[in-house]
């Protein structure tokens, strides 16, 4: 299952700073713990700070549901950044995103992080909580007030501002700390003498306790587990607590008592006080309880049974569960055979520790120029593609190019027939005065040739490098073509590519795959005209006007052939007419793309545009001159590519990967592979282009495609 981990990092991520500021933040190695144990049962996660931006992250890591396929789920840890109700802001956004989660909904942490609500609601079930008192200044009448009291925030948790008074002159100078410190009410609170416990709840309607935990407060009655404490020296932890099973079972049951009238979800913790009589009191309840390893409620799952891993993953079945009614959790992490992780969980892992130089070596890429006729830049890439390549064990051969790149070929089976071959295309038609250079942010990255061929370059190293590292690249023979023509159409590569892919069993192109994440099994061929005219009949200044007239009719005229033919597009490039009536001269050429499915309609149209041509030279005041042909064939969807399609989709369902199929506009060098063929186009990192010439790609799918190509090879 696909799960998005929310936390909350960049508290700047807003428009405006405003209100009260959250105090309460989840240290980041815990959340890195949490995606360790989601990722170490299969699942496939993603850290995603809860800012502004969180919609767009969402939607390019979950995209919508279309054919039934499993929905992905939030594992959500934001305690929000400002404001009131601030743990209800992402739960309220994903409510209205319609995306599943785990924890409480927006209504239940409103009543859990409001204390005075909470236990009104809670008086109003008969549990048993301790008396108090609401004030909004210090200058209120306190006569009312029963002394000793404790002194808190009324909408904070994790113990902000907590203080215990003994008279009134202290109470009014907490109550004017509060007020002016957390910016609301204060909440003053009978302050009950004793002994103070918690109680972990996991699950819904029959849900879980754990062993009732005591904070050890060291045999003091007066004393209280303060926000320092937590933080720089958390007080021992004793669970089970050593008090008599008839008060734990009372301790158990009210706290789900509690948890029930307010009407939470999935895991909770309640924070008890007990006095000398052996009297409950129920202080408040977290909705959001920490899963801090040391923290009171992991530290009450593990004398539950339950150690991290099996926790956080029951967290989430169990929301899964109270959402789609099934279990998603087969076997917690570390129960299978021989203590291993599945393949997938290993290979994931991989990937993820080796991210950063994953993306140094993308930078290394991206930053070099290659356009076409950069030689050097293009030799220079493919030399940093070869290195990678020979560490893992490949040889290569190299087809020298002068104008161009040199052509190579990597293989780890040197003379024999492959399993797959590999199409990477190294150039593009970027000059080095547009070349943008590497980028990124959180959720992107950015630069020229990064989607279109260099994020492929890296999917494949990092997806051989992980059959390398589970010991499967050996049983596998592969074949990558780094071809340095693609913008000349493969002028110089496409007898080295149909050759290569004769001893080829499938092929794999890894050009960058579309936002609705396509595979694509079928491409447009390509054919390029070029049409020029010139006034030859100059007596009269009335055939330069003629002239331009028929030109801008016969260009009309073609492109109109395409018209209403969702198969086939004809579009003009690079017109340019001149003219002087004066000197009585005119002379026009033009471009003639066009994009055909199917190699048969190509020769009906080209006939179509020769009829029309030939009108054009019949008139003997111009000269015309036309030629121009296929320059690529187009990529046909055959029964053995859908037949390969489906293969990769079924594994790609296994892990969590979404993909689609495409066809693409365009034609690129996989046109050239014999149509029988079982191919596949797109294999490369979710993105693309952008208006200035850049282009970009959704950070996350380096691993996540790296993933995918590694389990469809090792298959």
């Amino acid at each position: 299952m696909k799960v998005a981990i929310i936390y909350n990092k960049d508290i700047q991520g807003v428009i405006n700073t405003f209100g009260m500021q959250s105090k309460e933040f989840y240290n980041e190695q815990t959340v890195k713990k949490v995606a360790q144990s989601l990722e170490r049962a299969g699942h496939n996660v993603v850290i995603l700070d809860g800012n502004k931006k969180i919609i767009d992250r969402l939607e390019s890591f979950m995209p919508r549901v279309r054919e039934g396929e499993q929905m992905g789920m939030v594992f959500n840890m934001a305690y929000g950044i400002q404001g009131e109700s601030r743990y209800t802001h992402i739960p309220s956004m994903l409510e209205m995103l319609g995306l599943p989660y785990v924890g409480s909904s927006p209504s239940g942490h409103a009543l859990a992080l409001d204390k005075v609500l909470t236990k009104v609601i809670w008086k109003n079930h008969n549990l048993p909580t301790p008396e108090f008192w609401v004030f909004n200044s210090h200058d209120d009448d306190l006569t009312d007030v029963k002394y000793p009291v404790i002194v808190k925030p009324k909408m904070e948790s994790v113990s902000f501002g907590l203080q215990v008074v003994w008279n009134e002159k202290k109470l009014r100078e907490a109550i004017q700390f509060i007020v002016s410190e957390f910016s609301q009410q204060a909440l003053v609170e009978q302050f009950i003498r004793g002994r103070e416990f918690a109680v972990g709840i996991l699950g819904n309607g029959q849900a879980e306790t754990f062993p009732v935990l005591e904070i050890d407060l060291g045999g003091n009655p007066d004393a209280i587990q303060t926000v320092t404490d937590k933080q720089k020296k958390p007080r021992q932890k004793i669970c089970p607590a050593n008090i008599a099973k008839d008060l734990t079972i009372n301790m158990q049951q009210l706290s789900l008592d509690a948890f029930h009238a307010l009407n939470l979800r999935d895991f909770s913790r309640v924070d008890i006080r007990l006095d000398d009589q052996n009297n409950i009191y129920l202080l408040e309840i977290n909705s959001m309880a920490s899963l801090g390893e040391n923290g009171s409620y992991p530290t009450a799952a593990r004398a539950a049974g339950y150690k991290f891993d099996g926790l956080v993953n029951k967290i989430l079945d169990v929301a899964a569960v109270r959402y789609f009614s099934n279990t998603i959790m087969l076997q917690l992490p570390g129960e299978e055979q021989k203590g291993k992780l599945p393949l997938q969980a290993r290979m994931r892992t991989f990937l993820k520790t080796r991210q950063d130089q994953t993306e140094l070596l993308l930078k290394k890429l991206v930053d070099t120029n290659c356009h076409v006729r950069n030689v050097k830049g293009v030799n220079h890439c493919s030399q940093i593609i070869s290195n990678e390549l020979s560490s893992l064990g490949f040889s290569h051969e190299v087809y020298t190019q002068l104008e161009v790149g040199n052509i190579l070929y990597c293989s780890n089976a040197v003379n024999q027939p492959v399993d797959y071959l590999i199409l990477l295309p190294i150039d593009n038609t970027i000059k080095l005065s547009n070349h943008e250079n590497y980028s990124e942010n959180e959720q992107y990255l950015e630069g020229t040739g990064i989607w279109e061929s260099k994020g492929g370059a890296v999917i494949l190293i990092s997806a051989l490098q992980v059959l390398r590292f589970t010991r499967n690249l050996k049983k596998i023979k592969i074949g990558v073509l780094l071809t340095t023509d693609s913008s000349l159409d493969g002028r110089y590569s496409r007898n080295i590519i149909r050759r290569k892919a004769d001893a080829a069993s499938r092929i794999i192109a890894m050009s960058g795959s579309s936002k609705n994440c396509g595979l694509v099994l079928s491409r447009s061929g390509s054919a390029s005209y070029r049409m020029e005219s010139r006034l030859v009949n100059k007596v009269s200044p009335a055939h330069v006007s003629s002239m331009a007239m028929n030109f801008n009719k016969t260009i009309a005229a073609i492109t109109d052939i395409s018209k209403n033919d969702p198969e086939n597009v004809i579009a003009p490039y690079e017109i340019d007419f001149r003219s002087n009536i004066f000197k009585i001269n005119a002379h026009g050429s033009a471009g003639l793309s066009v994009r055909f499915n199917s190699n048969e309609t190509l020769g009906t149209i080209e006939q179509k545009i020769k009829k029309i041509i030939s009108l054009q030279k019949r008139n003997s005041a111009y000269q015309t001159q036309f030629e121009g042909g296929q320059r690529r064939p187009a990529m046909i969807a055959t029964k053995e590519s859908l037949a390969f399609y489906e293969q990769i989709k079924a594994i790609a369902d296994k892990i969590d990967v979404n993909i689609t199929k495409e066809h693409r506009w365009s034609s690129s060098d996989i046109c050239h592979i014999p149509a029988h063929k079982p191919k596949i186009d797109a294999m490369g990192p979710i993105g693309e282009f952008l208006h200035n010439n850049n282009e970009r790609i959704v950070r996350h799918s380096l691993n996540e495609r790296a993933l995918l190509m590694a389990m469809v090879l090792k298959k």
